[in-house]
């Protein structure tokens, strides 16, 4: 059962650590002055208690919103809302030198087509219309190896679900992760929540995507001698019988 904190917020533990070295006097001048700017709306719990949804279409227009979940320093990001203005795109990350990263990334490619939420993606998934999302990215996630710890994944009910419901039909959700383990753990949870893997063969997940652009965590496995899968799944329909959920 969830517990609850004095504002009536449930407690949440961030899926990894928060804030690491000091921050460059730069990064310091893009939290304060581009951060506020960039917010998708009303989502933490003191802001807005009441959950109320995010306006979507007030934020991107018309267009198609995707969503990445814990973005790094922000490269994939921002590739993709440099390659594909025609959408908007949300970026979620806990790590405030990650948020950062991405802010001086934003600024130096002028994209326009972002958002960005620095902290907990359920705090988020909380206010997004239900069926919002067309696409969803989960890259190099925090693995805790430690079996202990493998509930902390993203890839358990407490994240997936939620993200099954803001999820269209039909929409398309990536995970790249070097843990093989991680892999063995995304394909036995993530259908059982209403997706199908789209894979055909082996190298449907050991070749990237055609729009692809390799992450300093790639990068780092690479070096360390990992194997990358990249694993494609779409959202299957909802059932009549659901209510359509």
């Amino acid at each position: 059962m969830t517990t609850e904190h004095s504002s009536g917020a449930p407690w949440r533990n961030f899926y990894g650590r928060t804030k690491g070295k000091h921050l460059r006097r730069s990064q310091e001048a893009y939290l304060d002055e581009d951060l506020g700017k960039l917010s998708p709306g009303p989502v933490s719990w003191e802001e807005n208690p009441d959950r109320t949804p995010l306006d979507l279409d007030a934020l991107f227009g018309e267009r198609d919103v995707w969503l990445e979940v814990g973005f790094g320093g922000g490269e994939h990001l921002v590739h993709q809302a440099g390659a594909t203005p025609g959408v908007g795109i949300i970026g979620c990350e806990p790590y405030i030198n990650g948020v950062a990263m991405l802010l001086g990334k934003i600024r130096d490619a002028g994209v326009t087509n972002l958002a960005v939420h620095p902290g907990d993606v359920r705090d988020l998934f909380d206010v997004l219309p239900e069926a919002s999302i067309s696409k969803a990215f989960l890259l190099y996630p925090d693995p805790w190896p430690k079996r202990k710890h493998w509930k902390r994944r993203f890839v358990t009910p407490q994240y997936l679900e939620p993200l099954a419901r803001v999820l269209k039909d039909g929409a398309e959700f990536r995970v790249a992760t070097d843990i093989p383990d991680y892999v063995r753990q995304t394909l036995e949870e993530v259908p059982r929540q209403g997706f199908r893997w789209l894979a055909e063969g082996p190298r449907d997940w050991r070749e990237p995507w055609d729009d692809w652009l390799s992450t300093r965590y790639e990068q780092k496995a690479l070096r360390e001698g990992r194997v990358p899968h990249y694993l494609t799944f779409r959202r299957e329909p909802r059932r009549l019988e659901d209510g359509g959920r």
